[in-house]
């Protein structure tokens, strides 16, 4: 797949270029102009019809809530991540309704740009790759983690009663090499994995459904109850 094509809309030109190269620091990302104001902007987009604006919300011509709007109306298939200074709640609220993907507050912190291109480029990619899509790729999509990782969160952030430690076995249980990426496995023969009882393996798949790296489906087999299995993203 090329590279996600994106367009910078800001009147500052220092800002524009830190977003420039914040943006090229991000693998599979590529600026492809620069616009200084909403009529430029208008032109930049009919012209490179990018995947992709960075778009600011204060111009001297007005805001940019606009154009956004133009966007929507005219169907152009483009997405919108807005960065502003703006802390107040109505652009937001507007910025939401126009169907932008995020929504960053200048000055811009680098790994929460990074973060949000990555989690971008999973959604721009998934969008992209089937032709037919299930529940659980409208799940997925809605429930990003960057790059869709099977990486280990921050510690810091684990929740009360997931060890860090175990995480990594019922993840490395679900490995790229690991049969059981096809066939599911239940929290009974992940608990028999890692040496757990079932109810502690399944405390720790619900985990991983929640942010994104598995997900859960019923298989029916051919006698007995159906049974709650959990298979890699």
């Amino acid at each position: 797949m090329t590279d996600v094509s994106v367009v910078i809309v800001e009147d500052d030109a220092r800002i524009a270029d830190l977003h420039r190269r914040f943006t090229e620091r991000v693998q599979g990302f590529r600026v492809v102009a620069i616009a200084q104001g909403l009529d430029d902007a208008r032109t930049m987009i009919d012209l490179y019809k990018p995947d992709l604006i960075l778009l600011d919300l204060y111009f001297p011509e007005g805001t940019s809530i606009d154009l956004l709007r133009e966007i929507r109306a005219k169907g152009i298939e483009t997405d919108v991540i807005l960065i502003t200074a703006a802390k107040e709640m109505g652009p937001l609220k507007e910025a939401l309704r126009g169907g932008v993907f995020d929504y960053i507050i200048k000055p811009v912190i680098l790994d929460r740009f990074v973060t949000c291109l990555e989690k971008f480029g999973e959604y721009f990619r998934r969008l992209h790759s089937e032709d037919i899509i299930e529940q659980k790729d409208v799940d997925n999509i809605r429930n990003l983690s960057p790059a869709s990782s099977m990486s280990q969160p921050d510690t810091e952030t684990l929740p009360k009663g997931i060890d860090p430690l175990t995480l990594k076995k019922v993840s490395a249980a679900f490995g790229a090499d690991s049969a059981e990426k096809q066939s599911g496995m239940s929290a009974e023969e992940v608990g028999e994995i890692i040496g757990a009882s079932r109810s502690t393996a399944r405390r720790y798949l619900e985990y991983m459904v929640s942010i994104g790296q598995i997900y859960p489906d019923v298989v029916y087999g051919t006698v007995g109850r159906p049974e709650r299995k959990y298979f890699r993203n």
